[in-house]
Order: structure tokens, then C-alpha cells, then sequence
């Protein structure tokens, strides 16, 4: 199984994710931030992930630095379990319907981070979170996995459906890219014979 274990401890988090590329979706999640938490399960359960991720954080503060510093240990644990990339199929694009929503993920495991978020959330909260920062955990996710990764909401009204196709679509985007592809599975695709960036 293609895994890894990451622990970030900073002044402003302290964080344990350890991540299977090939799992079932077995998840435990601890962020303090309810919401949070139920979109990683998405993430999980969606993307046949194994995952377990324990956070404890400034929340005193605000969820900022505890949803941001989740996204970064999560996307250094996936970046860690691909390895070489060997055999991936690389790129994945789905289309996440979630009653009147509907959200695109494409993403390229390409070893050049790079964001596009084209959403647009209705309501500035969900709960006690502001929704603004769920471009951050994007955004940080897909620094830290190497992903070009591109998210956009076709249409939608409610927010909890926009940000929950969202990571649902990136979750099926994830699962098909790292699928191995058994037609190459000893090669690297790339005709640079390297994903490293």
C-alpha cells in the first residue's frame, strides 16, 4: 500500500495525518472544526483514501490556521505516499452534482502546484466558519501534493452543496489520477521520465 505519515507542530497547530493511497476509506477525524471534519470524511470515504488526521489548534483565535495547516499536512502526506508516481494515471476530471449544484475538478498530478478556484460561496459562514477559508485549505492542499488542481462551481445556491461537491469532486478527481494504470505500470507519466517538480 502506498502510505505515509506526516506531523507538522507549529506555535499555531499541531497536526498528525497519516494517509493510504489504496484504501477503503477507513477515516478518523479530529480537527475541532466540525465542518472541517465532515469534509474530510467526504475526502475519505469518496476517494477510497485511508485517513486519520488529529488537530488540535488556535481556535481561541479563529479556524484559520488550524483549516490551512490541515490542508498542508494532508497534501505532504499525499504528495509523500505517491512516491515517484510510477504508473499513475495522472490526470482525473469529474463533474460533482449535489442536488442543485454542480461543481468541475480537474487536476493534473504534475509536481507544479497550482491553484484555480473559481467558486463563488453565498453565504460568508457555515456554522461558526467562514467559508473563505475553504479556498485556503484548496489552496494549501494542492501547494503542499504538488497538484495543479482547478475548482469551479458551474451553479449553485446553497453553500453547504457548493463546498461539499467540492470536496467531493476532489475527492473522485484524486481516486481516479492515482489509480495505477496497469498498461504502464513500471513507467512515470511523463516524457520528462520524472513527476518531481
Amino acid at each position: 500500500m502506498r502510505s505515509a505519515e506526516i506531523h507538522r507542530k507549529t506555535t499555531e497547530t499541531d497536526i498528525s495525518v497519516s494517509v493510504g493511497l489504496d484504501g477503503t476509506g477507513a477515516c478518523e477525524i479530529a480537527t475541532g472544526i466540525g465542518f472541517l471534519d465532515h469534509m474530510l470524511e467526504q475526502v475519505a470515504r469518496h476517494g477510497l483514501l485511508d485517513l486519520t488526521v488529529q488537530a488540535t489548534g488556535d481556535l481561541h483565535i479563529d479556524m484559520h490556521h488550524t483549516t490551512e495547516d490541515t490542508g498542508i499536512a494532508i497534501g505532504q502526506a499525499v504528495h509523500k505516499a505517491l512516491g515517484d508516481r510510477r504508473g499513475i494515471t495522472r490526470y482525473a476530471s469529474v463533474h460533482s452534482p449535489m442536488d442543485e449544484t454542480l461543481t468541475r475538478i480537474a487536476l493534473d498530478i504534475s509536481g507544479r502546484p497550482y491553484l484555480v478556484w473559481n467558486v463563488d460561496l453565498p453565504a460568508a459562514k457555515l456554522g461558526d466558519m467562514d467559508t473563505e477559508l475553504f479556498r485556503e485549505w484548496f489552496h494549501a492542499f494542492a501547494q503542499n501534493s504538488g497538484i495543479t488542481l482547478h475548482v469551479e462551481c458551474l451553479y449553485g445556491d446553497n453553500t453547504h452543496h457548493i463546498v461539499e461537491a467540492c470536496y467531493k469532486g476532489l475527492a473522485r478527481a484524486l481516486r481516479a489520477a492515482m489509480e495505477i494504470d496497469p498498461r504502464r505500470a513500471d513507467q512515470v507519466p511523463s516524457t520528462k521520465g520524472t513527476l518531481g517538480g
